[in-house]
């Protein structure tokens, strides 16, 4: 058996009911196979492998907190230190019920690459709980943060791990977390990103993933001589990602046609109407049946469907494994042109390949996505100089981090046969720096 599949086969055995986290590995373990092969002795020898599928620390704990009637609930808390070789661990905290262990290890294990893949000094790590925020108070969810960092803070720090959002956690949570971590550790430092401006927060940082994504799907096309301009898009969310993705889409001159969330989608055949679904998500935290009272003359439906419309273009930016094989096969026969993930891992392997195969540009999510956690260790270099750079300064070097990351998997990909493939290339380029710092340092 070769190393590869042995470890793949390892991973599933060791770490029973975590399915998010085994795709996670075989993904990124099949796609470096050409690297491994080639130094299988060595690699073998050193145990690299074990060393990158176990994550350094796992920290479990439980989270109780009081809601406004005075009842004690009792969550459950997670950080995954994964890999710090190039940097302080650094990834978002996820607040959402279907958080658990595995799916933390999945995404703690992906931050290590897409990291990686930003060129900047940052190790991979995520965390999170099962608290849902839905529903809740500002009171009961201060209630719930403060006592999350009273067991977090112990873990991290400006140079140890820096966490930052992610679903259920903005800037509202994170500052509850990080006013409760400066109480504890009486210590003002850069312990968390996707702050607020007033307390050391980076301009366009809440609009860095969205328009990160937008950013490397332009320069994909550009490479290929496609214009984004005039082209059509279908989005799937309509959270954070989503409304920045779909901002910025429109003003690079494309027009994208839907978004979604947990209950139902829209189709506006018009365009999106940014405006409003900034109004209906960011300041009524409403649900997308209120998209019609804006936009008439829109369509909604209930469940999920925005990838049955016909565009040049499909961005999935809601969760994990939310583009299937059915999918797959609409967009291919609807013409899409690419694929580019502005979520976590949102297409599973047999979409993944089926796309590949039928001549769609697909880019995953550890590059596509990497513009947010590259904002936020800008955010970390701000934070450090004691500065605050201008919203065109912190653009542009987002605009320059994600065309570099583009250029960098396509030739990662090129060079090992594989081109245009740019899942290979992504792990590919990211597995080859995170190799050179664990190797540098020793068996740690």
């Amino acid at each position: 058996m070769s190393y590869v599949d042995e470890i793949i086969e390892q991973v599933i055995t060791k770490n029973p009911g975590e399915p998010e986290f085994h795709q996670a590995v075989r993904e990124v373990l099949e796609s470096i196979r050409p690297v491994i092969d080639a130094n299988e002795e060595k690699f073998r020898r050193d145990a690299l492998l074990e060393r990158l599928v176990n994550p350094e620390r796992q920290i479990k704990f439980r989270v109780p907190w009081i809601d406004d009637n005075g009842s004690v609930h009792v969550n459950t808390g997670y950080r995954v230190q994964f890999n710090s070789a190039i940097g302080p661990y650094k990834g978002g905290l996820r607040l959402h019920p279907s958080v658990n262990i595995g799916i933390i290890k999945f995404l703690g294990f992906e931050q290590i690459f897409k990291n990686s893949l930003t060129g900047l000094p940052i190790g991979g790590g995520k965390g999170g709980s099962d608290f849902d925020p839905k529903g809740k108070s500002d009171r009961e969810i201060m209630s719930f943060c403060q006592s999350f960092m009273l067991e977090l803070s112990k873990y991290i720090g400006a140079d140890t791990d820096v966490p930052a959002g992610d679903i259920g956690t903005g800037a509202r949570e994170i500052g509850y977390m990080f006013g409760m971590y400066k109480r504890i550790r009486n210590v003002f430092e850069g312990v968390l990103t996707g702050k607020g401006l007033s307390f050391g927060g980076s301009l366009a940082r809440t609009e860095a993933t969205g328009y990160g994504l937008l950013y490397i799907t332009e320069e994909l096309l550009k490479d290929h001589g496609i214009d984004i301009k005039g082209k059509t898009a279908v989005v799937s969310g309509a959270g954070n990602v989503a409304i920045y993705a779909i901002e910025k889409a429109h003003q690079l001159g494309a027009k994208v046609l839907t978004c979604s969330d947990s209950t139902g989608w829209v189709y506006d055949p018009d365009g999106i109407d940014v405006a409003a679904l900034k109004q209906i998500k960011e300041i009524d935290r409403a649900r997308l049946t209120e998209y019609k009272k804006y936009r008439p003359n829109s369509e909604y439906h209930e469940g999920r469907g925005v990838w049955q419309i016909k565009a040049d273009i499909a961005l999935p930016c809601a969760t994990q494994n939310e583009l299937d094989i059915e999918d797959a096969k609409l967009l291919v026969a609807n013409g899409a042109i690419a694929v580019c993930e502005g979520a976590n891992m949102p297409t599973t392997e047999a979409a993944t390949k089926y796309l590949q195969e039928n001549g769609v540009y697909f880019v995953p999510g550890k590059a596509a996505n990497a513009g947010g956690v590259a904002t936020s260790a800008l955010e970390m270099s701000q934070n450090s100089e004691r500065l605050s750079w201008s919203f065109g300064e912190v653009d542009s070097k987002l605009n320059g981090i994600m065309v570099n990351l583009y250029h960098n998997i396509a030739k990662a990909a090129e060079k090992y046969g594989y081109k245009d493939n740019f899942v290979v290339g992504a792990n590919i380029a990211g597995f080859e720096k995170v190799l050179d710092a664990m190797n540098a340092q020793g068996i740690v």
